[in-house]
């Protein structure tokens, strides 16, 4: 089995980890940080906007059961790729939509996504998903990771994952494990 990765952001690392946890082939998903200039960031650090860094997660997956085209679909489903910086009540750069390349195919291959999503008017707006190159991956403190698993009756989760779920359900219920 060869098991590939990617990284995205897509508003608190909370919520989409939570949801690609439940999908067929995913393997693992860690929280962190990707895409500033801070050598060693924290939760604190980056919650100040000044370390250029984004909430994201390192998902880890068999491209013999789940492609990164389904990793590409279940993102622009479970997150608004519109809103600048921004996801619901979570503002900062550091909730910002963002995919992390590691090559120049990758680049092009989530160019090519986004482009096919924008000619087909999937969104109402303007997608602003930035494609940054990932320099560096830093899983987020022990604390972050499987947050909901640990702690279900956190509010904010109750409120934020389960719509994330159900879009899941009915757009792509042959996903979830």
């Amino acid at each position: 089995m060869t098991v590939q990765k990617i990284v995205l952001g897509g508003g608190c690392f909370w919520c989409i980890e939570s949801v690609f946890n439940d999908i067929m082939g995913v393997k693992s998903v860690i929280s962190g940080y990707a895409g500033g200039h801070d050598e060693n960031p924290t939760y604190e650090k980056i919650c100040t906007g000044r370390t250029g860094h984004a909430e994201v997660i390192e998902i880890s997956y068999d491209p013999a059961i789940i492609d990164l085209t389904g990793l590409l679909k279940v993102f622009f489903t479970i997150h608004d790729p519109t809103t600048l910086n921004r996801q619901g009540n979570d503002i900062g750069t550091q909730y910002r939509s963002a995919i992390f390349y590691k090559n120049d195919q990758e680049r092009r291959a989530f160019e090519e996504f986004i482009a096919e999503l924008k000619k087909q008017k999937i969104f109402h707006n303007e997608i602003v998903t930035q494609l940054e190159e990932l320099k560096t991956f830093f899983p987020a403190e022990e604390y972050h990771q499987d947050y909901f698993r640990k702690n279900p009756d956190n509010s904010y989760c109750q409120y934020s994952i389960p719509p994330k779920r159900q879009k899941i359900l009915e757009h792509f219920p042959g996903l979830l494990k």
